[in-house]
């Protein structure tokens, strides 16, 4: 779950009950731009580095059905996972926005 509060609404930045898991490749720019993103936005989430992870990377593959990253997934109790495969920051900020879990 979220521990973190998002800075601008003093929100908490997740409902409880949820994990977010960004699969990412080191070096890829589209990687480090959603990292700086989350980062800079508060969120709380967990890495994967699916190149020195096969088990991860098989993982992103059978989440996405494509092994391009930054991918990240969005677990809910009581609800199906959002995913958002192969993606920039412009994309990031949509796809939270539409599911209310961003401002």
């Amino acid at each position: 779950t979220c521990q973190r509060i998002h800075a601008a609404s003093k929100e908490p930045c997740l409902a409880a009950n949820m994990i977010m898991d960004l699969y990412i490749k080191p070096g890829c720019p589209w990687c480090v731009d959603a990292v700086k993103w989350l980062d800079d936005q508060g969120h709380t989430y967990h890495t994967h580095d699916v190149t020195s992870d096969s088990a991860k990377m098989d993982e992103m593959i059978a989440l996405t059905g494509q092994s391009l990253a930054p991918c990240l997934r969005i677990s809910r109790e009581g609800s199906e996972d959002l995913i958002l495969p192969d993606f920039g920051t412009d994309e990031l900020i949509a796809f939270l926005q539409k599911h209310q879990l961003s401002a």
